[in-house]
């Protein structure tokens, strides 16, 4: 089968799209309603590893914390080619909702969400231009980074 126009851009970009990480709990990684796929809470695992674990402003710098959403952002997108088969279909991100693990007195949520967002536009252009959310937590599963989840509109396959 020929490579999708999104693979081949994210290798462009020197990233490799993972394969779909396992549900951690009882739950569907995706869902498509109509034309829009939701994910479920994307956290930054590397194959079975997570690598990034711990707040910002305390063990993470906001600096490992953009590696750590760039990472869930590209699990996100795996669970959308899971779905549907090809990111190709992809016709407009919707929103990215982003949680960061955070000590007290973090404030930059946005800088840590950043590079994923631009990750999105270095992919898909204007389709990539989005809504989002950038949620401080206490605690998040796994003592993950960060946790991402994605809404986007896709066509009909």
């Amino acid at each position: 089968m020929a490579d999708s126009h999104v693979d081949a851009k994210i290798r462009q970009l020197g990233l490799e799209l993972p394969m779909a990480p396992p549900a951690v709990g009882s739950y569907i990684p995706a869902v498509r309603f109509g034309n829009v796929i939701v994910t479920s809470g994307q956290l930054p695992f590397v194959g079975k590893e997570l690598p990034f674990q711990g707040k910002l402003g305390a063990e993470l710098t906001v600096e490992a914390g953009g590696h750590a959403a760039r990472q869930a952002l590209l699990n996100a997108l795996a669970q959308i080619k899971a779905l549907i088969g090809s990111l190709d279909l992809v016709k407009q991100v919707i929103r990215l909702e982003g949680y960061v693990q955070s000590a007290a007195g973090f404030v930059n949520h946005p800088l840590v969400l950043n590079p994923a967002s631009m990750l999105l536009t270095d992919i898909f252009g204007d389709a990539g231009k989005h809504t989002r959310i950038a949620v401080g937590a206490n605690e998040l599963p796994l003592n993950a980074a960060v946790e991402i989840v994605l809404w986007a509109e896709v066509a009909d396959a």
